[in-house]
């Protein structure tokens, strides 16, 4: 099938390399403009961006799509552009820009959306995340025919996934990928055999995965264990659950419930023992043990290493939010 394909971040190069591989005529590849990243804050080109290029695509980056916004020399060109790939269908993975009604109109079979969620839970910008956070058992990839609102179109196929206790987003994230570039290659099978049979999303049940702020990484340490240590796993790789000690700031990026209470008169935050194996951390009614944290400028590091190099005691108090 001849495609358009619009996408951004790894998890949107998976699915182009499946594909791509799947045989499929990639006509364009539309992707977010490059971003400053990495500590020269050098600009940086989009994963996708980078396996189009390799691969011999061509590759369109409008600042926006609307018409009406604030470039519209930038959706205009965009416009001629997919108008002139004489694409059947568009595959849209974590693009990052909404698509106007426009865009959805182009090609004749419309627009297929790869979503990382059992839909309509968890429509929105970061469903891998939220579920984590949540403390859901099972998440999914769910192909959409895309509509004009947030994640609300007919569902089109969907299979799920268990969520593990030792996931963290970065691990969710590529199963998901894998899964998500796999059944959409199924899916195009389908619809070039008019098999598809469109379902609409269901009227319950339905939540919204809040784009993840930078704010939110701040451990609030007068809350349960449970909830801190899912929010550690949700916030892996970003932006990372933070602490401070001594104000130093920390990362957090692994941590278990250990059992027990802390004992009474436990400062929230407070760290009441220390050991190779972990520090064990008060918070609400509960115990939080850190196993993996990070020092600013350094490297991750399991607790022994950690230790060699730091002078935690038990009575000192982790800041947070």
């Amino acid at each position: 099938m001849r495609l358009i394909f619009a996408g951004t971040p790894e998890f949107a190069r998976e699915a182009l390399a499946q594909l791509h591989a799947s045989g499929h005529d990639i006509a364009l590849v539309l992707t977010q403009p490059d971003r400053p990243a990495g500590r020269g804050m050098k600009l940086q080109a989009s994963s996708v961006k980078q396996f189009a290029l390799a691969h011999g695509m061509e590759v369109a980056q409008p600042r926006s799509l609307r018409l009406d916004g604030k470039y519209p020399e930038d959706a205009l060109a965009a416009r001629a552009a997919l108008q002139a790939a004489g694409a059947q269908a568009m595959v849209v993975a974590a693009y990052g820009l909404i698509l106007p009604q426009w865009v959805l109109d182009v090609p004749p079979l419309g627009c297929f959306n790869i979503h990382a969620s059992l839909l309509p839970r968890w429509r929105g910008a970061a469903p891998i995340h939220r579920a984590i956070e949540a403390g859901d058992t099972e998440t999914a990839i769910t192909i959409m025919q895309m509509d004009a609102g947030l994640d609300t179109g007919d569902m089109l196929m969907a299979h799920t996934l268990p969520i593990l206790e030792s996931d963290t987003t970065a691990t969710l994230h590529d199963r998901l990928a894998v899964l998500g570039g796999r059944l959409m290659v199924l899916a195009l099978q389908q619809a070039q055999q008019g098999e598809l049979k469109p379902v609409p999303q269901a009227a319950q049940g339905v939540s919204y995965a809040h784009k993840i702020e930078k704010h939110e990484a701040a451990i609030d340490w007068t809350l349960a264990a449970d909830l801190i240590v899912r929010r550690v796993r949700a916030f892996n790789p970003f932006p990372g659950a933070s602490a401070t000690l001594g104000g130093e700031p920390l990362k957090v990026w692994m941590a278990t419930v250990q059992p027990g209470v802390p004992p009474t008169g436990a400062k929230f935050g407070e760290i009441l023992a220390v050991a190779h194996t972990g520090i064990a951390v008060a918070a609400m009614n509960s115990i939080v043990n850190i196993t993996l944290l990070q020092r600013a400028g350094g490297k991750r590091l399991d607790v022994a290493d950690f230790l060699r190099g730091a002078d935690v005691q038990p009575g000192m108090v982790l800041g947070g939010r």
